[in-house]
């Protein structure tokens, strides 16, 4: 040391084994998002009319739901105020979908699909199946409704 310098004290380091036992490959969330980049590079080159994966859940939840106000919606399909505001606009602004003022509530938005958007969910409910269904290609029927059962159990 050095006209005053003091020792700084090392930084912890992590053993190695600590630090091997954390592969990112084998993590959980690596391996959703992966599946999930796959799932939507599907979606994206298979879905019509370019809707995306949000606009999808969107327009088939509404079909089910409809009149529902925003709301809802976005609680229905796991999307944020933010989210589902955004989402809604896009679709509104293409002309499937149609808001209004609640009539018991102005400051809540009531969601009904146009004719244009119930015929958009029409021609791609086929697509989606086919879309689910090459998603789910390398799995056997038992390993699919497995995987559907344990993503339902930690969602």
């Amino acid at each position: 040391m050095q006209n005053g310098d003091q020792e700084v004290p090392s930084q912890p380091r992590h053993s190695d084994k600590a630090a091997g036992a954390y592969t990112l490959a084998e993590q959980i969330g690596y391996l959703l998002r992966q599946a999930n980049q796959r799932h939507v590079a599907i979606f994206t080159s298979r879905m019509n009319e370019k809707l995306t994966t949000t606009q999808w859940a969107a327009l088939v939840k509404l079909r089910d739901l409809q009149p529902c106000s925003q709301v809802n919606l976005g609680r229905e399909t796991a999307m944020d105020v933010a989210t589902i505001k955004g989402v809604v606009d896009r679709l509104a602004k293409r002309n499937l979908v149609r808001t209004a003022p609640d009539t018991t509530d102005a400051r809540r938005l009531v969601l009904t699909l146009t004719e244009e958007g119930e015929a958009a969910v029409a021609r791609n409910l086929p697509v989606a199946n086919d879309i689910s269904e090459e998603t789910l290609s390398t799995l056997s029927s038992a390993e699919r409704a497995m995987l559907a059962e344990l993503l339902r159990k930690i969602s």
